[in-house]
């Protein structure tokens, strides 16, 4: 049964990833979508054979590979690229962005950038000036003001295959998330909203890191026990990083934070699940990031993580650990026997 439009104007995607696709598709359930696709070539082949990759799209989804016609001709965006892709995305967008734009995005990943002739060192470390969320950036680089992010356990072939699922829409403005809530909403799937928008953004940045190991303890072939150890333990030390980042611990318990892990963390349809089983059988981590069509955002966030981690004086053993392994510096299975050795003390402190 078909929705009725809760908007005239078109909303636009912007990045044809599993994600993105998925979220333009349910969003075209309800009022009509443009989809942005970086490559000319890509973008008339999706829209030639009105699919990208497996999934059908939408008759109600127009394809562009002008940066120019996403803003122009939509009020409310949502952006869904790799993280190590949208600033610059975000900077080839904002002349073509005003004050009244809504931008809520879909990336769960981390920026770092350091000026031009600043150097890293003991006595400058890496801190959060040098680390922003999605939202940080957009409004580092654009005029929009009221921005957004959808974040939840969302797997995307799930999405497609129109099993229920929920997500938060999070942000400062409630008009942000009242706009989320009516163009997602529907019967299969639930939109919560918070305010807590950097808490909400970390809990889909920092749950990729213990899906990486989730996924190396499947690849080793130990039990539910483990996993569940290394959930748990993990779900703490998200909450560590994420208050020290300035999340809040709500934001962690809920939806986004142990709704999210908790997907991620159990499923082959996770990527970042995937990197660490794969890297648990044997792989390298150059095959395995080479072989794979998108992107897995834990990699590089376990990289900033470590080092923010050192600079806050937070002790984080599991994204050390990963960190460790993935420079080459310790094995999977040394890293196992190195974790059950660490001297945790009580189990939880933060509430």
């Amino acid at each position: 049964m078909s929705s009725k439009n809760t908007s005239d104007k078109v909303v636009g995607v912007i990045g044809a990833g599993s994600f993105g696709t998925a979220i333009a598709n349910m969003l075209a359930e309800k009022t009509d979508v443009l989809l942005y696709v970086r490559d000319k070539t890509k973008a008339e082949e999706f829209e030639k054979n009105r699919a990208v990759g497996t999934h059908r799209l939408s008759d109600r989804i127009r394809i562009t590979n002008q940066l120019s016609d996403i803003g122009v001709q939509c009020e409310i965006i949502f952006p869904i690229v790799p993280s190590a892709n949208f600033r610059e995305m975000i900077r080839n967008l904002a002349p073509h962005l005003k004050p009244y734009h809504i931008l809520i995005h879909g990336t769960k990943g981390l920026d770092m950038t350091v000026p031009e002739g600043e150097h890293l060192s003991k006595k400058n470390p890496l801190s959060r000036k040098h680390v922003k969320t999605m939202s940080e950036v957009i409004l580092e680089e654009t005029t929009v003001l009221r921005v957004g992010c959808l974040a939840g356990p969302n797997l995307a072939k799930e999405i497609e295959e129109k099993q229920p699922a929920a997500a938060v829409v999070a942000s400062h403005f409630e008009e942000v998330i009242d706009q989320g809530q009516k163009l997602l909403k529907n019967d299969r799937f639930l939109v919560y909203g918070s305010n807590d928008l950097i808490g909400i953004e970390l809990c889909g940045v920092l749950k990729n890191i213990i899906a990486i190991g989730t996924g190396m303890v499947s690849g080793m072939g130990l039990g539910e026990n483990s996993r569940a150890m290394l959930i748990s333990r993990g779900m703490v030390e998200m909450v560590y990083i994420g208050n020290a980042l300035g999340g809040n611990t709500k934001a962690f318990l809920g939806l986004a934070g142990v709704g999210d892990l908790v997907a991620t963390c159990s499923s082959k349809l996770s990527r970042n699940f995937t990197v660490g089983f794969r890297m648990a059988k044997g792989e390298s981590l150059d095959d395995i990031i080479q072989s794979m069509e998108e992107v897995a955002e834990g990699v590089n966030t376990i990289k900033i993580i470590d080092q923010l981690a050192e600079s806050y004086n937070i002790r984080v053993p599991i994204t050390e650990t990963l960190h460790n392994i993935i420079k080459g510096e310790m094995s999977v299975k040394e890293a196992y026997a190195y974790f059950m050795k660490f001297p945790f003390r009580s189990e939880i402190d933060f509430i």
